[in-house]
């Protein structure tokens, strides 16, 4: 009998297969996703349970790209994903709450623009996103640590199969 290891699930699932030739063999690359960052099996039950609630996103990228460089990438307004398109007809539940890395936190003031959009709800569903999802994941831990409860990470634009889904909100 085989013997089943769970990590292994876990990582294959998460992968993206290419099969590349080299003498019969056969590669898996993997486009691993940063820890916390949820499978498109979680990311569709979350939205699953929140079907015909608006859902609220918190863009944890730092417009300053002085501060976040890296952010420019998807997040400027030449990329993919321009953090300027938070709470605009392009992504109208999105709020640019950017994750300080020196304070361990969201500002107060975003904060309380996530609390009066959420009209009070600590239940409202929220996604969190970065670039990749180490912030996002900073930030929906800071965001349960304030007694949110229904929040996952959705990674960020370099997670295409979660961008897709929410990137638009």
């Amino acid at each position: 009998s085989r013997a089943s290891i769970p990590f292994c699930r876990v990582a294959l699932r998460n992968a993206r297969s290419t099969s590349v030739s080299t003498r019969r063999a056969s590669i898996v690359t993997m486009s691993a996703r940063k820890g916390g960052v949820a499978s498109d099996e979680e990311f569709d039950a979350f939205m699953a349970k929140n079907a015909g609630k608006t859902v609220l996103v918190v863009d944890a990228r730092n417009p300053d790209f002085t501060i976040e460089p890296d952010d420019e990438k998807f997040g400027g307004d030449a990329g993919t994903a321009p953090i300027s398109d938070c709470g605009t007809a392009k992504r109208p539940n999105a709020l640019n709450i950017p994750f300080d890395r020196a304070t361990g936190s969201l500002p107060a003031d975003g904060v309380e623009s996530l609390n009066a959009k959420a009209g009070g709800d600590k239940g409202v569903p929220i996604v969190t996103h970065c670039g990749g999802g180490g912030r996002g994941q900073k930030a929906k831990d800071y965001l349960i640590g304030l007694g949110y409860t229904n929040v996952v990470n959705g990674g960020g634009p370099k997670v295409t199969e979660l961008w897709e889904r929410f990137g638009s909100l």
